[in-house]
């Protein structure tokens, strides 16, 4: 994945990453009992969410920080280091859940992540994931951009943000046949008191990666004063989210 996390900040004011993928949880339509892995699981919360359902569940994520999280958050599920676009698992899983993840995994390795996925599961097994659509938070990557440029610097988009189109061709060549998928918008209101710039420090860090503070700090508020027009409504951060859900199953 190329992002390193700040765990405990992820937790404390990051959390309607998790709030918002509690309604993906509904595309499951595996009977309680079944083997669900969350792939990409963060500090856990919607492991137990998915624990609560009645699956018997297991947590893999390539974060040691968030690992740590969710074993103290979550004593009783098992948690385990794994590259989702290396990962092996036995036994199979019944059902492979990932919220917000995939948009982290370069777009040359998608078909390695979609071939462990198959290979996970068992057959008739499903794949049920949401992430980051074309066009996410494209304000806040275009005004980055023309701050970059105009200092004479690169601005490197490193999201994998697909169409409906790009990502199901990416299932279906990996064994994977979609059943659902939708791209929508969904405007994300930030915790009250954070703004773009908490936003772009704890997700876009690549891009500032060997920058000097100062001329970083430089872009974040120049960024911040242009987009606030745009983002903030009555004091509130909305970044421009857009989101792709999907469930496939095992041929």
């Amino acid at each position: 994945m190329n992002i390193d996390w700040n765990a405990t900040n992820y937790t404390n004011h990051f959390s309607f990453v998790h709030q918002f993928g509690e309604d993906v949880l509904k595309l499951i339509d595996a009977p309680a009992g079944s083997r669900v892995l969350d792939l990409g699981c963060g500090n856990g919360a919607l492991s137990k969410k998915l624990q609560e359902l009645g699956f018997l569940v297991r947590g893999m994520d390539a974060s040691e920080e968030m690992l740590a999280v969710a074993r103290q958050l979550f004593p009783d599920i098992r948690f385990e280091k794994g590259d989702a676009t290396q990962f092996t698992l036995q036994p199979p899983a019944d059902v492979i859940f990932s919220n917000a993840v995939f948009h982290w995994i370069d777009a040359e390795k998608q078909d390695a992540l979609a071939v462990h996925i198959a290979d996970a599961l068992k057959p008739g097994g499903s794949l049920v994931c949401e992430f980051g659509g074309k066009n996410c938070a494209e304000s806040v990557h275009v005004m980055l951009e023309q701050c970059f440029a105009e200092r004479g610097l690169h601005y490197a988009r490193f999201n994998y943000f697909p169409t409906i189109a790009e990502y199901t061709a990416v299932l279906e060549r990996n064994g994977l046949r979609p059943d659902y998928a939708v791209l929508f918008d969904r405007p994300t209101p930030q915790s009250p008191g954070k703004t773009v710039v908490d936003w772009i420090d704890m997700f876009v860090r690549e891009p500032f990666r060997g920058m000097e503070e100062k001329q970083k700090a430089e872009i974040l508020q120049e960024a911040e004063s242009r987009l606030r027009p745009k983002l903030c409504k009555d004091g509130r951060w909305i970044i421009d989210y857009v989101r792709i859900r999907v469930r496939a199953r095992k041929l």
